[in-house]
């Protein structure tokens, strides 16, 4: 494929369905990507037994206070690990704001695809368990 699109590839949709047929929602190109970035920073450090290094530090920040420090270390964590598991993006910017509720932090999530040199955004909510206090 002379666009690019064939490095970033297709794979079993996140969450894992099927379709009305039964067969089972695959996932191509951009959108394969997007949801692997979902997927790095969804999981925690050891949560995989076989890849215990996978995923995103953000989840040993749950019992963090929050704070500008707080978010600091969330944006940073999410910046090592994309650029550690994702290859094939480019991450632009990370913030992160306070949410509508009590703890939740968003994180706001700016990328490019580097094969078709396509931005996208990509909003990750984050619970901060002594962000409620």
């Amino acid at each position: 494929m002379g666009n690019g699109r064939g490095f970033l590839g297709s794979g079993v949709g996140w969450p894992v369905r099927c379709d009305a047929t039964g067969a089972v929602v695959t996932a191509d190109y951009e959108a394969a990507v997007g949801q692997a970035v979902w997927i790095i920073l969804a999981t925690s450090k050891g949560e995989r037994p076989m890849r215990p290094d996978f995923g995103c530090g953000i989840h040993d920040l749950v019992f963090e206070p929050m704070g500008p420090g707080t978010a600091g270390r969330i944006g940073s964590a999410v910046r090592d690990a994309l650029l550690r598991y994702e290859p094939r993006i480019d991450v632009r910017d990370v913030r992160v704001s306070p949410g509508s509720e009590p703890g939740l932090l968003l994180i706001d999530l700016d990328y490019e695809v580097r094969a078709t040199n396509n931005a996208f955004n990509l909003v990750y909510p984050f619970y901060l368990d002594g962000g409620a206090r």
